[in-house]
Formats: C-alpha cells, sequence, structure tokens
C-alpha cells in the first residue's frame, strides 16, 4: 500500500480570498482562487483542475498497462480531462468528467482498442473514486 500526501489553506473569505495547494510527496506547489474556479481566470490552478490532472494521468497509466497486459505495446498514451463543474441541487458538483485520450500502439486494432479503453476507465482508481460523477470517454488509435 501507498500513501500520498497533500495540503491546502485558504485565506480570506470564498470570493476575495485565496488559497495555496502542496502535494508534499513531489513538493509541487500551486495557487487557487475563487475566480480561477467559478470565472474564466488562467492566473492559478483550481480542486477541479488537479482532479482532471489526475484522473488523466491515472487513467493513462491504467490504459498503458491493460493494452500492455493483452499483448499489446503502447508507444505513447495521452489524456486530457475536461471537468465539468456545474451548479447543482445544494450548490455545486462536478457533473462530469471527458477524458480524451490518443494512443499510438502498434498491431492493434479499432475495436480492441476502444474495448480496452473503456476497461480501464471503469478500472483506473481516480475513476473508481469519482464513482458518483459521470466519466465519458473519447478514445483514438494514431
Amino acid at each position: 500500500m501507498s500513501k500520498h500526501y497533500a495540503s491546502a489553506q485558504w485565506e480570506g473569505n470564498l470570493v476575495k480570498g485565496s488559497g495555496k495547494y502542496k502535494l508534499k510527496t513531489s513538493g509541487h506547489e500551486g495557487g487557487v482562487k475563487f475566480t480561477t474556479r467559478f470565472e474564466d481566470d488562467r492566473s492559478a490552478s483550481s480542486p477541479e483542475e488537479l482532479i482532471g490532472a489526475a484522473h488523466a494521468s491515472c487513467f493513462s497509466m491504467a490504459f498503458s498497462h491493460a493494452l500492455d497486459q493483452a499483448g499489446f505495446t503502447p508507444e505513447k498514451v495521452e489524456t486530457e480531462a475536461e471537468v465539468t463543474l456545474a451548479k447543482a441541487e445544494g450548490g455545486f458538483a462536478i457533473s462530469q468528467i471527458l477524458l480524451k485520450t490518443k494512443g499510438k500502439v502498434g498491431g492493434i486494432d479499432k475495436a480492441k482498442f476502444l474495448e480496452i479503453a473503456e476497461a480501464a476507465k471503469t478500472g483506473c482508481p481516480v475513476s473508481k473514486a469519482l464513482a458518483g460523477t459521470t466519466i465519458k470517454l473519447e478514445a483514438e488509435l494514431v
């Protein structure tokens, strides 16, 4: 079993305040603000962006492993995550995550590629953690 650590702090009220996060295992640090979460400000990160990075990373790793286990050698898997934060009953919620992946894999047909991608989406640990969210997948064999 492995454990990973992160921390965050927030100063001020929600709208005018700001925060910082630290990924303690790697030492990476960043900032978060109301405007980067709810408006079109690109000057800092957001919890949803961090979830997207985690999900895209996890899926890419799971998909590469699943391809390898099925006898195919993945040359490259690239995944983007589009995380939607929407107004919901009782506040806001992450309503959907769209994973867009491209894989360069020799000797595989499109149907098998898509089948393995779907299984990896379901089996990836971050997908399991986000089971209450609609997770969609677009997969392209390049």
